[in-house]
């Protein structure tokens, strides 16, 4: 009689459909992830004061935003009237001038648009503004 060889379980994992799946769902997430990012509501939180500007030679200079989105200057005193962003520019770039030392502080209030803060930060870094720093309203956390 004729004698059949036996076959023995080949006991490999074919990955060639778990890689496919794999591709199909970095694809889905490469084009899905732009679009989960717009849109998040942030709550900014409050930081304790601390030494990162050292103001103690040369006050800084601040531009503020108020919640109706009027723009206003202070140097080394309380803001006077409000301006436009772009006559804001230019008082800070005559005063840089001045002293280019001075630290450019922008303070905003917290029911104005993120956008205007980035429209005056615009404005100030095609004055030529170097640097500018963000205030915060500081609070007494539990120190404990």
């Amino acid at each position: 009689m004729y004698q059949r060889k036996k076959r023995r379980p080949v006991a490999e994992i074919n990955v060639v459909p778990y890689i496919d799946v794999m591709l199909v769902l970095l694809i889905i997430f490469m084009a899905t992830a732009p679009l989960i990012t717009h849109g998040v509501k942030v709550d900014l939180p409050k930081m304790e004061e601390s030494d990162l500007v050292d103001t103690k030679d040369t006050p800084p200079i601040i531009a503020s935003i108020d919640a109706q989105g009027k723009y206003y200057v202070s140097i080394g005193t309380d803001p006077e009237e409000p301006m436009e962003a772009l006559d804001v520019a230019a008082v800070i770039k005559l005063q840089l001038m001045k002293n280019p030392e001075t630290p450019v502080m922008i303070k905003g209030s917290g029911k104005v648009s993120y956008q205007e803060v980035l429209l005056l930060m615009d404005f100030l870094k095609n004055a030529g503004v170097p640097s500018v720093g963000l205030m915060t309203e500081s609070f007494e956390g539990n120190k404990s």
